[in-house]
């Protein structure tokens, strides 16, 4: 318990440096409205709870997808937000490698519009941040972003190069040359190196997130962190709602020997996969509610916020030339006139 308390009270005191503030959220969300179809293939780890009363709940898989549920139910357009606590994945416990079917997440997020990247850069720098001050070994970020051949990397190489040419009908050589984009790592350079390239310059997606990564990579050198900070073209992260950057937080073999030697008398050896992660995920509170509520639901908006004036033109009203103020159908020609004796009025 020390221990943690020393790690979230590091974490903490870096989130709040940063600007944010907290809210929490309930551990378990409504399955169907909030959680289905944002999870991808590891929806089927997601904890679902017995029905009740009709209502189908789940756990809480992570602390993301219930925040863009805050945002959407509050209508929050600008936020920094930071949460610690637990989470829950129906997965196969596996102590030696850090998975738990139960354990804690510390999120920060920033919502609103900025300018490009500049969020996605002090993300990653609060990663950098948090990692040095924890001291746990030497580490590395890798980043890439899931418009650059968005969705390859997840497997083997040896198994993608297999589907591509057995099942997908590509030859050996046209695998052969994804495989060397696989591959690649490096930073600024890479990513304009590959603006370069004649084969990726074609694809509009890739070019886009190629130019956000060499954006990305330019703040990061004003915060001075690239010295831990990799743009890796085999990095995938699995969940469905990112769209853009995504990064992940990994111990070097030499920093994870480091702190083997460090720990006398470990029975068995540990092995640490990404001890952080994230990404960009544009769009996900959108999804949360419907864009066209119906028209009660959007009359009673008005009543509760005090406007005196609704101007409805729908399919009936364009087929009938009309605009209906309210319960009153006002011809479109007399429509400046009337709206115009009504805010007089009032």
């Amino acid at each position: 318990m020390a221990i943690r308390e020393k790690v979230f009270n590091t974490i903490l005191g870096c989130f709040k440096r940063h600007g944010a503030e907290t809210i929490d959220t309930p551990v378990f969300e409504l399955k169907g409205e909030t959680l289905t179809g944002k999870y991808g293939e590891d929806s089927k780890l997601i904890y679902d709870l017995k029905d009740q009363g009709g209502e189908l709940l789940s756990l809480r898989y992570d602390l993301t997808v219930p925040f863009a549920r805050y945002l959407a139910m509050n209508k929050i357009t600008n936020i920094k937000r930071y949460h610690i606590a637990k989470v829950y994945r129906r997965d196969n416990p596996a102590m030696t490698r850090g998975r738990y079917r139960e354990f804690y997440q510390c999120d920060f997020d920033i919502a609103g519009q900025y300018d490009a990247m500049i969020p996605d850069a002090e993300c990653l720098k609060i990663v950098y941040e948090i990692l040095s001050e924890l001291d746990i070994g030497d580490f590395r970020i890798k980043v890439n972003d899931r418009r650059i051949l968005d969705g390859m990397f997840a497997m083997p190489w040896k198994e993608v190069r297999k589907e591509m040419v057995s099942e997908k009908g590509l030859s050996e050589e046209v695998a052969d040359q994804i495989g060397e984009y696989v591959s690649l790592q490096g930073g600024m350079e890479l990513a304009e190196r590959l603006l370069q390239d004649q084969k990726m310059s074609q694809s509009k997606q890739a070019c886009a997130g190629l130019t956000d990564i060499k954006l990305l990579f330019s703040y990061l050198q004003l915060f001075q962190v690239t010295d831990k900070v990799v743009f890796d073209l085999s990095l995938a992260r699995g969940l469905d709602y990112y769209t853009g950057i995504i990064y992940e937080g990994f111990l070097t073999q030499t920093g994870i020997a480091a702190e083997a030697q460090n720990s006398s008398g470990a029975e068995e050896s540990v092995s640490v996969g990404s001890v952080a992660g994230g990404g960009r995920y544009d769009g996900l509170a959108e999804v949360m509610y419907k864009k066209n509520p119906k028209l009660l639901s959007q009359l009673q908006y008005c009543e509760d916020s005090g406007i005196p004036l609704v101007a409805i033109l729908g399919e009936q009203e364009l087929k009938d030339g009309v605009v209906k103020l309210r319960a009153a159908d006002i011809s479109r020609a007399d429509l400046i006139a009337e709206i115009k004796r009504k805010t007089s009025e009032a």
